[in-house]
């Protein structure tokens, strides 16, 4: 609950002590060593990022440097790609030579409305965010680029954090893509921005996936209850 102080005994221990304790939404930091809650929800805890945040699907995505999201691309200038990653954010910039390999001749041809998978490289309060579909630490795209087909659904931000922790049954408790992969392929793409990308072999399929997904958000499906939903949604396959 808001204003709870958290104990030394719930903050991770990280591999290195050399590793700072990363603080996400909900957390304040009072110094020397005090911290608060400042949201209501369950507390979550990554340890191999020493990282510890409170859950909460509510507010509005803010970008941040590292964060993978989806975006649409809006327009293009001479050297950059214009992408949309929220309605209510300023664009953010793509530079056209931001992905894998690329060169002025071999570039990927980005159109308005397509869909590309990136990875926030610079963001500020005074700066429009900068977004780089490859790591440019190693040159490779990481599975980052141009996303083909698909579709895309809404889920909220807390959703969203979810589906991108390592381990989903056990930090995240969700079990309801890995129940429905039993039986039906397909591919996933998920943004910090409350955006997923799917695409299977078919419409159907992929509806039943976004839904699914959607359905566990809104609901708020334990993981028994997660169960029950593929089981029912799968009968229409």
């Amino acid at each position: 609950m808001p204003g709870q102080v958290l104990s030394e005994d719930v903050l991770p221990v990280p591999h290195k002590s050399s590793m700072p304790l990363k603080l996400g939404p909900g957390l304040r930091h009072a110094p020397p060593s005090t911290i608060t809650t400042s949201l209501a929800g369950p507390l979550c805890i990554d340890r191999k990022k020493n990282a510890i945040w409170v859950e909460n699907n509510s507010g509005r995505y803010i970008p941040q440097t590292n964060d993978v999201i989806i975006a649409t691309v809006h327009h293009s200038s001479t050297d950059w790609y214009h992408c949309s990653i929220t309605p209510y954010t300023t664009f953010a910039q793509l530079p056209q030579l931001a992905f894998e390999g690329a060169t002025k001749k071999t570039r990927p041809q980005l159109t308005s409305g397509g869909l590309i998978y990136a990875r926030v490289v610079a963001a500020s309060k005074h700066l429009d965010p900068e977004i780089a579909c490859y790591n440019p630490s190693t040159g490779k795209s990481e599975g980052l680029g141009e996303l083909k087909g698909g579709m895309v659904f809404d889920i909220s931000l807390g959703m969203a954090r979810r589906l991108l922790l390592n381990k989903q049954r056990e930090e995240g408790k969700l079990v309801i893509l890995e129940d429905i992969a039993e039986q039906v392929a397909f591919e996933i793409a998920v943004g910090r921005n409350g955006k997923v990308w799917i695409s299977a072999n078919g419409v159907k399929e992929t509806l039943l996936v976004g839904k699914a997904l959607q359905t566990v958000d809104e609901e708020v499906l334990n993981v028994d209850e997660q169960k029950k939903l593929a089981k029912k949604l799968l009968r229409q396959v």
